[in-house]
């Protein structure tokens, strides 16, 4: 059985990556307890590209913001619906919702499920 990807990509104000890290820390203490086996969100560091879409430009990022592109990996479909299931009824998911808020505008992150369709490893 292949394992199954949840992935986002999101524009953070630059001035809140610091405060958007310590959030990202919870949720992925959050989401590994739940089941995850992995969880990884990385911050935009060589963004200027050409011939190709940038992230910036795809994530509707402003001058002052960056993109943060993450992901989380789940054993398999039926893992991940399970593990979001427990993660929205955790009493930790609330707390941390609300920092993110203050942080981020959650309508403009796009998100998604990706089944695998080739993995290896070095």
């Amino acid at each position: 059985m292949s394992q199954y990807i949840d992935g986002f990509v999101i524009p953070v104000s630059k001035d809140k990556i610091e405060a958007y890290k310590a959030t990202a820390t919870k949720a992925a203490a959050i989401w590994t307890d739940h089941g995850a086996l992995e969880y990884r969100e990385c911050v935009g560091e060589d963004l200027e590209v050409e011939d190709q879409i940038p992230f910036p430009s795809l994530a509707g990022a402003k001058s002052d913001e960056t993109v943060v592109f993450a992901y989380v990996v789940f054993e398999s479909r039926e893992a991940r619906d399970e593990a979001n299931k427990r993660i929205m009824e955790d009493p930790r998911i609330e707390e941390m919702c609300e920092e993110a808020g203050r942080i981020f505008d959650c309508k403009r992150m796009a998100y998604g499920g990706f089944e695998t369709m080739v993995h290896r490893k070095g």
